[in-house]
């Protein structure tokens, strides 16, 4: 049976490459994204969407930040600004841009995309967000603004449909059983998600390691010590904010400071383990 939230997504590859320059769109509405890696830019700038106005975003990571990294901005002149970009930082790998296929975006829809969009990545605070400077919110009409919020659940929609989920909270309300991690000086709870293992804020982690395990935990550690996602506090380490892990293992190293299976280590209240809820077989 079809859920009444089925979407069809069209994703075109004006030249053939799954994973170069990608073109998503709605096939019954006029919001569309275009997703370029840095690497085909010169390539990019034949196609005639980059005619049109636009809110971008620019993802990437760095060694400094614990979360990959968005740059948002918005551009009457996209080929210029990405060059410019190009030219003056040096973290993003990939550029997305927003646009209307049918130009109905004027420069007060895309300045108000561009503030709405830095607004809800703080939000979201999935991704950490380059810009040093926010804008302040510029006046649209009533109509307009809705229907620019019905543009953003669309961009939404699209951007993570390419990979790029800047505006999906990290823990879902509706998400299935929560997952407790026990060990000496560490407690924390986590929930399983579509891309990693996301554990909440509060988190107590042991602040030892083990030998054994030295290179990898104080590796990982030190991103998230850095970026203030971890804290030391009467002698342990204090998780600041809910924070998305790339593993079940992961997260449970960097919390219990030793070497662990995170299939087994996280449990539901009842003392099924994260295997039993999710790779046992029924």
């Amino acid at each position: 049976m079809t859920s009444p939230k089925a979407r069809t997504i069209q994703i075109f590859l004006p030249f053939g490459e799954p994973r170069g320059i990608r073109i998503a769109e709605f096939t019954t509405r006029n919001i569309q994204t275009i997703l370029i890696p840095r690497s085909d830019l010169v390539q990019a700038k034949s196609r005639s969407e980059l005619d049109h106005v636009a809110v971008y975003f620019l993802f990437g990571e760095s060694e400094e930040f614990a979360k990959p990294i968005v740059y948002i901005g918005q551009t009457e002149d996209v080929r210029k600004r990405l060059d410019h970009h190009n030219s003056s930082k040096d973290f993003w790998k990939t550029a997305v841009l927003g646009i209307s296929r049918t130009q109905t975006f004027t420069q007060a829809h895309i300045r108000y995309l561009e503030w709405y969009c830095i607004q809800k990545a703080k939000e979201v605070n999935r991704y950490a967000l380059d810009n040093d400077n926010t804008p302040g919110k510029p006046f649209v009409t009533a109509p307009m603004e809705a229907d620019l919020f019905d543009a953003f659940e669309m961009l939404n929609v699209l951007m993570s449909t390419l990979g790029y989920p800047v505006f999906e909270p990290i823990v879902k309300s509706d998400a299935a059983a929560q997952f407790f991690l026990k060990g000496k000086e560490a407690e924390a709870t986590g929930e399983l998600v579509e891309d990693g293992f996301v554990v909440r804020a509060g988190a107590i982690g042991r602040k030892e390691i083990t030998p054994s395990a030295e290179d990898v935990v104080k590796a990982a550690r030190s991103k998230l010590l850095e970026s203030g996602v971890l804290l030391e506090e009467n002698g342990c380490l204090k998780l600041t904010q809910d924070f998305l892990f790339s593993s079940p293992s992961g997260a449970a190293e960097t919390l219990l400071g030793r070497t662990a299976n995170g299939w087994t280590e996280w449990k539901t209240a009842e003392g099924l383990t994260l295997h039993d809820v999710h790779r046992a077989e029924e």
